[in-house]
């Protein structure tokens, strides 16, 4: 994993990394924690988008029916061709 949490003996929390052998994060509140993450996942989820998006095109390619039949994966495919204020939004 390369880093754990852990409460300290005054209620706070801190991370321990494993790959530097020390701690890099102390003191934290549980929101703070959570904010950290949060953040985390914000900066990821843009690199994501601004490096990685592929082609549509790839999902069809891709597919293979193991977890989906054939059925069910054509009409999502289809479901995903409607403009954005007719198509059903699955979060």
């Amino acid at each position: 994993m390369g880093a754990f949490i852990a409460r300290q003996p005054n209620g706070l929390l801190c991370r321990f990394s494993s790959v530097v052998d020390c701690v890099t994060d102390y003191n934290m509140t549980e929101e703070e924690y959570i904010e950290m993450c949060a953040e985390k996942a914000r900066k990821e989820a843009r690199d994501v988008l601004d490096h990685y998006i592929k082609p549509f095109e790839m999902v069809d390619r891709c597919f293979f029916p193991n977890n989906m039949t054939i059925e069910e994966h054509k009409r999502i495919m289809k479901e995903m061709e409607k403009p954005v204020d007719k198509a059903t939004h699955i979060p």
